[in-house]
């Protein structure tokens, strides 16, 4: 029986620069304060946590456990619960001095207090202790006691996880909401904060001359986010380095995973968002 000789690989076609068609916005945002540091790693891992979970499959769920072991390790390290609660104080206290401006969207306006207020109510009567059933869980402390190890966790490791991960997806699926429920007040607090910190920010054109830009703070008004946008068709993305009073932003063109970056050697122009 013979087959066909297989036909000969075409010549690689040069294909166009993945910056030369993209016509997408990058924004790269720079928390200026612990508290916000904490929020966007707390609403990163959550967003993680939900998007595995409903993969419904196993290596979902272990993405999904695995997000929700870092986030109860957030908790641990630090009060994200007092700071959750200042900031919604701050954010109602500052949506309150609107109402009695002129050309505000009353009814949107009400809706924000509203939405905050509920937040704000439901943190609260949450309370420090309903974290304690996933802190006292054996069953996750065993898996966040392996995860430490490269590969840890593995099948022959933790058996009971295991025979978990077995079960039918909707079986794992509803003992996960139960345990990201006792998270949702506080993480649906925190994503909420971080939206509308970002609403709040001025955005304004700058030019980096030379690849370099610096920005200096006022220290009467404190901000709490930078968010740089660019074309991702430039083929840049931005280095910042500083504090709360001073930031400096170093454009470095992207020259693949196998070569170091290299500094812009031209201006280049930016969308600078200053969140407080």
């Amino acid at each position: 029986m013979t087959t066909d000789a297989p036909e000969a690989a075409a010549p690689p076609q040069s294909q166009p620069a993945a910056h030369e068609s993209d016509d997408r916005t990058l924004v790269f945002e720079q928390p200026l304060n612990e508290r916000m540091r904490t929020f966007l790693r707390l609403d990163f891992l959550y967003s993680q946590a939900l998007y595995h979970n409903e993969m419904a499959s196993q290596w979902g769920t272990r993405a999904a456990v695995t997000s929700l072991i870092d986030i109860l390790a957030i908790i641990s390290r630090s009060d994200v619960r007092s700071e959750a609660l200042k900031e919604l104080e701050r954010q109602l206290t500052l949506l309150g001095e609107f109402q009695s401006k002129p050309g505000v969207d009353t009814n949107r306006l009400k809706s924000l207090i509203a939405n905050l207020t509920r937040l704000r109510s439901e943190l609260l009567n949450t309370g420090i202790a309903s974290l304690q059933p996933l802190k006292d869980s054996e069953f996750l402390n065993s898996i966040k006691h392996r995860s430490s190890i490269p590969g840890g966790t593995c099948d022959f490791d933790l058996p009971d996880y295991l025979y978990w991960l077995s079960q039918p997806d909707e079986i794992r699926v509803r003992a996960f909401n139960q345990w990201l429920t006792l998270l949702r007040p506080l993480c649906d607090a925190v994503s909420e904060l971080i939206w509308l910190i970002r609403q709040n920010g001025r955005t304004r054109q700058e030019t980096a001359q030379g690849g370099n830009f610096t920005i200096t703070f006022d220290r009467e008004n404190p901000l709490q986010l930078l968010r740089i946008a660019l074309p991702a068709s430039t083929g840049l993305y931005p280095e910042v380095s500083g504090s709360h009073h001073r930031c400096n932003v170093r454009f470095l063109a992207w020259k693949g995973v196998s070569e170091r970056p290299t500094q812009a050697d031209s201006d280049v122009k930016f969308l600078l968002t200053c969140c407080a």
